[in-house]
């Protein structure tokens, strides 16, 4: 039987350029599963208080959990073949925080 992972669904707009220019509009509509809870996760990360805000401390755990689950997925693909003996550690550290 298949573990059951969560649906997400994510928005992202471009609001403004660097240069502040408003237009294209850009935005990016993503359908994904993640075995985790994301919300919990990014609360756990902004407790921690490990950043700055609590902005920084969401960008960091949402990228950080959708990273870490294409990597598992694809934990046999070359591309990370260094990642999968360090990774185990960085993620251990970050949860002794």
């Amino acid at each position: 039987m298949n573990k059951r992972a969560n649906q997400y669904h994510l928005t992202l707009q471009l609001d403004e350029y660097a240069n502040g220019e408003k237009e294209p509009v850009k935005k990016l509509e993503l359908q994904f599963s993640n075995h985790d809870e994301l919300f919990d996760i990014i609360h756990k990360v902004q407790a921690k208080n490990i950043f700055s805000s609590k902005e920084e401390s969401t960008e960091f755990a949402l990228g950080l959990k959708l990273f870490s689950e294409v990597m598992l997925k694809n934990k046999n693909h070359p591309l990370f073949e260094e990642l999968n003996t360090v990774f185990p550690m960085f993620m251990k550290k970050l949860k002794a925080l």
